[in-house]
């Protein structure tokens, strides 16, 4: 019998306050180590949590995206471990009450369905400080700057049946929270990290096997490489006639393994309970209300748009709105373009994202202005320049040559649309090579490309290919 894979997700996005989660220190990132841990944060004596206003709003935002329903009071819970990270022995957290309850997530699919993810939960809680190994000579340090950072920790169902599902799901997750504005996504820095819940079971089965967590994935393709990892390791187990157990595993990228950490904790042993320290957290029908009445387009929804207004594949939509940045910027070509919509989809999708890869900067850093973008489009629509002389243009744009029709003028790269130019210049062509004329004319069709060459070559590049085309088909059977 086949194998298969049962996945669910657990996600910490960091929220983007300037604050934390109950005090007042900053949340920066790469300040000095322990230079933004307060007196609340360290847990000290006398000190009383003060709850940030805004986690509760980017909360009802993350709610709202998600389909989920929003608890009207919810309760902060203490988690009680030990590790050094953790200065006060508890985490303050949600348990039994989180604010947000059930919603969903639907992905696409590679091979373009679409699949509905549940959300069981997102909850607030703070984050720990950071234990740090290297440099300290057999010692390990403790940097508590993260210490009370404020988290949403949002938990799926175990509905992934596949690595490739599991990133499609989470791929969605950091485009929407972008969206929304609750959080930067920056997984180097630790913004949006991933647990792997993942376990085996016989195709067919209704019983959940054995699971193991992976954890603090800080990447989309470690995580598929961690998943497929972990599957084919419990099935070799299995096979093998052992058992999995129940434990907390960690993945190693170098070595591409997974490697036990600890036995996997029950709630129980973290002996929740209700922080007496905070008060219930209400929540009003008007305050969700307002955040709905904020909410930005939503990925889905400009999906749906894009399509119907723009006539894109949803292959081109999906690629478009991973990043409101990204489409943002292709509306704006658009416009310059004259509304040439899939061929400026193509230069979005295609030139500007590989020189962005390239030199590793984002989209709202790019050299080139979407408006020149759109005007590029415009030039190649209106046949005023071929699409290898655009490429050409672009470079020129990336190194901040002057503007799209500066460069055209200034190189001479109009292309030419005369057909009497493109005649004489194919009856040159075809007078200094009477050999390939008549072995074309004798049934090898294949000589047309060498025609086509011979004539780009002869003008730069600057004919414009359909004519060219016409007209040399035209020349070549004349005479048959």
């Amino acid at each position: 019998m086949e194998w298969e894979v049962v996945i669910g997700l657990e996600v910490h996005a960091q929220l983007s306050t300037k604050s934390k989660l109950f005090s007042g220190a900053s949340t920066a990132f790469g300040a000095e180590p322990n230079t933004q841990a307060c007196a609340i944060d360290l847990g000290f004596p006398g000190v009383l949590p003060v709850l940030n206003a805004d986690v509760v709003n980017m909360a009802i935002r993350l709610g709202l995206g998600i389909h989920a329903e929003i608890a009207k009071r919810s309760v902060f819970a203490r988690k009680n471990y030990f590790y050094p990270d953790l200065p006060k022995g508890y985490q303050i957290s949600q348990y039994e009450f989180p604010v947000v309850g059930k919603g969903h997530l639907d992905i696409l699919l590679e091979d373009g369905t679409t699949k509905r993810v549940g959300i069981t939960r997102a909850h607030l809680e703070e984050d720990a400080g950071k234990s740090l190994h290297e440099d300290f000579h057999g010692m390990s340090g403790i940097d508590l700057n993260r210490a009370g950072t404020p988290l949403l920790e949002i938990v799926s169902e175990p509905d992934m049946r596949s690595a490739k599902e599991a990133v499609a799901y989470l791929k969605a997750l950091h485009s929407l929270v972008r969206y929304l504005g609750i959080c930067d996504g920056n997984m180097q820095e630790g913004s949006f990290r991933c647990d792997a819940n993942v376990s085996i079971r016989r195709k067919g089965d209704s019983r959940f096997g054995t699971r193991t967590e992976l954890k603090n994935i800080n990447s989309f393709r470690f995580v598929e490489r961690a998943i497929n990892y972990e599957m084919e390791r419990q099935i070799t187990l299995l096979e093998g006639g052992g058992k999995v157990q129940q434990e907390t595993r960690l993945f190693d990228p170098g070595k591409n393994e997974t490697r036990a950490m600890r036995s996997k904790e029950e709630a129980n042993d973290y002996r929740y309970f209700p922080d007496p320290d905070l008060l219930p957290l209400l929540i009003t029908e008007e305050q969700i209300a307002e955040v709905r009445g904020n909410l930005p387009e939503l990925p889905q929804q400009k999906h749906q748009r894009f399509m119907e207004q723009y006539g894109l594949s949803a292959y081109d939509a999906t690629v478009l709105v991973s990043s409101r940045a990204m489409a943002d910027y292709f509306e704006e070509a658009v416009i310059a373009s004259g509304n040439q919509a899939k061929l400026t989809a193509n230069w979005v999708a295609g030139e500007l994202s590989a020189a962005l890869n390239k030199s590793d900067i984002e989209i709202t850093a790019s050299p080139v202005a979407a408006t020149e973008l759109g005007k590029l489009v415009l030039r190649i629509a209106d046949n005023t320049i071929s699409g290898k002389i655009a490429k050409a243009i672009f470079e020129s744009l990336w190194n901040k040559e002057g503007n799209v029709d500066q460069i055209i003028e200034k190189q001479g790269l109009k292309q030419v649309t005369d057909s009497s130019a493109i005649e004489t210049l194919i009856e040159k062509i075809l007078a200094a090579n009477p050999q390939q004329v008549a072995d074309y004319r004798a049934g090898k069709d294949k000589l047309f490309g060498f025609f086509v060459g011979q004539a780009m070559k002869e003008s730069g590049g600057k004919l414009n290919p359909q004519q060219l085309n016409e007209l040399l088909k035209k020349k070549l059977t004349i005479n048959e």
